[in-house]
């Protein structure tokens, strides 16, 4: 297994993965040394990642092999479906997957996710509009959907 540490616009993130694919991506909460040469591994990844920084990719197409059980694997692909720019419910995902009981379920499982950003778990937001939990932080979630949003913002200042 190889690991990088990268700098993005939300902080150091840290890429796990090997030749099956890339198992995680999250971004930390305290400070790492950034990788001098980022093993070939994850050289794609890396590349992909800075492209959606920088505005210039809306999709991944990469090699993933995120761990988790059979109804995470499940929900983590249906998270995959949520289009660029988009956003969707908890319960509109439980509906999704079949089981609008599962609410709960489903967003254990998407608060299990490992790959951050890559597999969109920020694309889910409550019912009603609201920005709840993100393993990032809010103030991360936000950006992520402010940054996948069709209407930029601009400052009146």
């Amino acid at each position: 297994m190889e690991t990088a540490f990268i700098q993005t616009p939300l902080g150091i993130a840290k890429l796990i993965g090997d030749s099956n694919g890339l198992e995680s991506f999250s971004v930390l909460n305290n400070e790492e040394t950034l990788t001098d040469v980022i093993p070939e591994v994850l050289e794609d990844a890396v590349y992909q990642l800075n492209e959606y920084f920088e505005g210039k990719r809306e999709h991944f197409d990469l090699e993933l092999n995120p761990q988790g059980t059979d109804f995470q694997q499940r929900v983590w692909k249906a998270l995959s479906d949520i289009p660029f720019g988009k956003t969707t419910s908890y319960l509109d995902l439980s509906k999704t997957l079949g089981d609008v009981k599962a609410i709960r379920a489903v967003a254990a499982a998407n608060g299990k996710n490992p790959l951050w950003i890559i597999v969109p778990c920020h694309r889910v937001i409550g019912s009603d509009g609201s920005l709840t939990g993100y393993a990032g932080g809010l103030h991360r979630k936000k950006w992520l959907l402010d940054h996948e949003s069709p209407v930029k913002q601009q400052s009146l200042f």
